[in-house]
């Protein structure tokens, strides 16, 4: 009889692991980065990666048939730079992201609230702006819902959709989270150094940054905190649009993919 209560406790212990193990996610940590987009040629991030993200409805570039962009914005903190930038936008009626954290929320209520009334999406960047790869699930989600809440009593959107992992970092497990959570990781395909307040470089390395590494399907990521990017926007703009390209929301190319293939992919 003990032995075979012995044996039955066992089986039931590998059962359990067995199930545990299979529906386990990695927590690897993974910073986003790739090889930057040259001649107008989207940039690759690898089979790997474009299997991951996949996998849980997370993108980092668009339709590289049409050359349509993506503008995305940062905000952890306001500099003083973000009213330019919203007026360009009005100016140029091109639509953005923003995605904010808490404290951006907290210091800078009317400018979200501007961002919303002028039709721009604001996204969720987290709340104190950690490294998911080192929380747990539940203080994940707290982070998540905490921006989505007050952005909602600020600005009465309410829906949030589209998250960016703060410091750019991930894991399966934290993809899985968030979309377990309702949201959409949107990653990048065109991005630089340009967060650094103190070495700022002068509205040309702005634009030329963008210009040498712009493609078709171009999610844009800058960093409000940048005089840089609020001198160059307007150019940046007006130029590309010239080149041919025009400026759609991150709504339309989720819209479109849904109609399209039924998949948030491209």
């Amino acid at each position: 009889m003990k032995r075979c209560l012995i044996l039955y406790t066992t089986v039931i212990c590998l059962f359990f692991l067995t199930s545990i193990s299979a529906t386990a996610v990695s927590n690897s940590t993974i910073h986003w980065g790739f090889k930057k987009a040259e001649n107008e040629v989207p940039p690759e991030a690898g089979v790997n990666y474009d299997k991951l993200l996949k996998k849980y409805n997370a993108f980092y570039k668009a339709d590289s048939a049409k050359k349509v962009v993506y503008l995305t914005f940062d905000n952890g903190y306001e500099n003083g730079y973000t009213e330019k930038i919203l007026d360009v936008l009005k100016k140029e009626q091109v639509p953005a992201t923003f995605f904010v954290t808490g404290h951006y929320l907290n210091s800078a209520p009317d400018l979200v609230k501007r961002m919303v009334k002028e039709g721009h999406i604001v996204g969720n960047h987290s709340w104190s702006h950690p490294d998911f790869t080192q929380m747990d699930n539940a203080k994940i989600k707290e982070e998540l819902d905490k921006v989505k809440q007050k952005t909602k009593e600020l600005t009465g959107q309410e829906d949030m959709i589209f998250m960016r992992p703060p410091r750019g970092i991930f894991s399966e497990r934290t993809l899985k989270v968030a979309k377990d959570a309702g949201y959409i990781h949107v990653f990048w395909s065109l991005a630089f150094v340009d967060w650094k307040t103190d070495q700022q470089k002068g509205w040309e390395y702005s634009y030329n940054e963008v210009m040498k590494q712009i493609h078709p399907g171009a999610i844009i990521l800058l960093h409000t905190v940048s005089k840089d990017n609020a001198d160059a926007l307007e150019k940046i703009i007006v130029d590309l649009k010239k080149r041919g390209y025009t400026f759609k929301s991150l709504n339309d190319y989720v819209l479109s993919q849904q109609l399209g293939k039924n998949k948030i992919f491209y």
